[in-house]
């Protein structure tokens, strides 16, 4: 059996903020015991509300944080326990594409000098050979060899987002963590953008870790989904799994909340209440607060992630599910 491009298991995130001079500092959990496997060509979409702890996995993953508990294996090795120069090695296999493509590009750089900067860095490849490659690279992802001494601010969201997947791709990398990539474009950008990713997916079988909130977005491109809610995991597994019979309310309230002309109209489910605090979580179920299926056992026992119909979720007891899907 092929061993996956990514390997985590129960990632853990916790952040020390400073309450004043004589106060002990205040501990936040952003994500707890996160698991999941990414395999070369497949794309994780990991999904939920804003706070849900989504962008602070993917930096774990592109280790720009080093996490505070578990295991990340990437192509082999445990990132945690490398050294310095593997590392260093590690992290030219993973590169990001953020969410703005205003200010994720330098403006005072013309594209041709973006794109060559990660091979001046990292390659000791002439500017003859750099200049070589970021064209070729401009025209896998759909820009024109003029564009290349043209500066960021003469182009539209969408092409800057072109320039920004191609600034990531061209190290070669295995593994791309995309952060809300399409949120910031019109609909119909959108959707060139992620036939572009697709595209370049199956050519080069690169892996993403795509973070997104739009469960339409991640419809269109995910093999698999993780759903976070308070950095928690609450159901992964394959995509049609998760969005052709969601088993948890809270992925039932995501799907609900997202327009969608491909299925009958199903009953809205609204969430009510509030949302716990990071620095205060509930001591049984934590989405016990706002879940419309609520019991008093649910605010005594927090479930356990089982593997049920196809994927992981957080279901309290097996017969509860027909009330649930």
């Amino acid at each position: 059996m092929t061993e996956p491009l990514v390997s985590a298991r129960d990632l853990v995130q916790t952040y020390a903020l400073r309450r004043g001079l004589f106060r002990a500092p205040a501990l936040l959990m952003a994500v707890r015991g996160v698991s999941f496997e990414i395999a070369s060509g497949q794309t994780l979409a990991v999904v939920g509300e804003s706070g849900s702890g989504k962008s602070t996995l993917g930096r774990m993953v592109g280790l720009i944080e080093r996490p505070t508990q578990g295991t990340l294996m990437l192509d082999g090795i445990d990132s945690l326990a490398a050294s310095a120069a593997t590392t260093e090695k590690l992290r030219r296999l993973v590169q990001f594409v953020f969410q703005n493509p205003y200010g994720s590009l330098n403006p005072r750089k013309k594209v041709g000098t973006i794109l060559e900067e990660p091979l001046a860095i990292n390659t000791d490849l002439d500017r003859s050979q750099r200049r070589a490659k970021a064209l070729a690279m401009m025209t896998r992802v759909g820009l024109r060899p003029e564009h290349y001494g043209r500066f960021p601010h003469m182009f539209s969201g969408g092409q800057r987002q072109r320039i920004a997947i191609a600034r990531a791709l061209m190290l070669e990398p295995k593994l791309v963590v995309a952060d809300e990539p399409v949120s910031a474009l019109d609909v119909s950008i959108q959707a060139q953008v992620l036939n572009l990713l697709a595209n370049l997916q199956r050519d080069t079988q690169v892996a993403y870790l795509f973070i997104s909130h739009d469960l339409t977005v991640v419809r269109h491109i995910a093999h698999e989904v993780l759903v976070l809610y308070l950095g928690s995991p609450w159901s992964r597994g394959q995509k049609t799994a998760v969005f052709d019979r969601p088993l948890h309310p809270y992925t039932q309230a995501l799907l609900a909340s997202t327009p969608d002309t491909t299925r009958k109209r199903k009953a809205r489910i609204v969430l009510k209440g509030e949302l716990p605090s990071p620095f205060d979580i509930p001591i049984g179920c934590v989405f016990s607060t706002r879940c419309p299926y609520v019991t008093e056992r649910c605010r005594t026992e927090r479930p356990e992630l089982r593997f049920i119909e196809g994927r992981r979720c957080r279901v309290p007891l097996r017969e509860q599910l027909a009330g649930l899907a």
